[in-house]
Parts: structure tokens; C-alpha cells; sequence
């Protein structure tokens, strides 16, 4: 009976920590001051600086990007907005299907890239759900994401945020 219960306890260890990819967490673009859909023009600007800094010449390696579904009104959009440029430049198309509360959709979506491709993972939500994802990749102890910051890159590996870094977007970042 043991033995069952500790075989069974290290499959569901092993489900949570089954991928090697590195996981970039990121938070959507700035958003209009008036609360609109959409990015401000600086979310834009952010939008478009992701392709330097996330791009083919940058060596992050990103072979899949993620972000929450946006709803049919318009609204949730800022994350795909955020990183559809990049998407573009990469070759690549936004996975956009897991709703924006369901953390356990996001680990299933990285877990199932991983089994098919060694490449790394970008993953751009609303920033009050970050520490959910990150909890469901298996990080203990997750941050919260600071309110007012758009810029940082939580570096995840072996279930760990191994660094947190700025885009260093100019004239955004400075």
C-alpha cells in the first residue's frame, strides 16, 4: 500500500515537472489611460520592440507564444496584440486557446509543446494571472507582478523563475 501511494505520488510529481523548455512570462503592452480596449501607443511601441528583443536574431529560441483568449467584445485582446508582431516575425501563430482564468490550460498547452519541440515558450496574459500560471508550471512560492510594471520578463526553468529581467524597450523601458 505504501509503495502505491509513493509510485503515486512521484507520477503526479513527474506530471508537474515534465518539460525542460525554458517558459518567458510576460505581461501584455500598456494600455489606454481610459480604460478602452486595445493598446495604447505605447503598448504598440512595446508590441513592436518585442520582436528585437524575443526575435530570430535574439537568442531566445521561441518556437511557441501563448496568450488568453480574447472575447468576442473586444476586450482581452491586448495580450495576442502584444505579441502578434513577434508571432509574425517568428513565423509562428498565437496560441489562444486558454481563457484567460485557467491556469491549467496554459500548463497543459506547454507541456504538450514540449513533448514535440526542445524550444522555448513565451507566454504574454493580463499580469494579475501570471503568479497562477507560474504556480500551475510548477514554480512554488510565485511573485505577484507588480500593478505597475510592463517590462519584466519572468525567466522560468526547472520550475523555478530563474531571473527576472527588463524587455528594455527604448524610450519605454529608460
Amino acid at each position: 500500500m505504501l509503495a502505491s501511494l509513493v509510485l503515486l505520488l512521484s507520477t503526479v510529481t513527474l506530471s508537474v515537472t515534465a518539460f525542460s523548455n525554458t517558459v518567458y512570462l510576460i505581461r501584455h503592452g500598456e494600455k489606454p489611460s481610459d480604460g478602452s480596449n486595445g493598446l495604447s501607443a505605447q503598448g504598440e511601441e512595446r508590441a513592436q520592440c518585442l520582436t528585437n528583443v524575443f526575435g530570430p536574431s535574439s537568442g531566445f529560441n521561441i518556437g511557441d507564444i501563448l496568450a488568453e483568449t480574447p472575447k468576442s467584445d473586444g476586450s482581452r485582446e491586448r495580450p495576442v496584440e502584444t505579441v502578434t508582431p513577434l508571432a509574425e516575425e517568428l513565423g509562428l501563430t498565437v496560441d489562444t486557446s486558454c481563457d484567460r482564468d485557467d491556469q491549467d490550460c496554459v500548463a497543459d498547452a506547454v507541456k504538450a509543446f514540449a513533448k514535440k519541440s526542445s524550444q522555448n515558450i513565451l507566454i504574454c496574459w493580463e499580469h494579475d494571472n501570471l503568479h497562477d500560471i507560474a504556480k500551475a508550471l510548477g514554480v512554488k512560492n510565485a511573485p505577484d507582478y507588480p500593478d505597475d510594471a510592463f517590462n519584466i520578463i519572468w525567466t522560468l526553468q526547472n520550475q523555478k523563475i530563474v531571473s527576472q529581467t527588463s524587455e528594455n524597450c527604448p524610450g519605454l523601458d529608460d
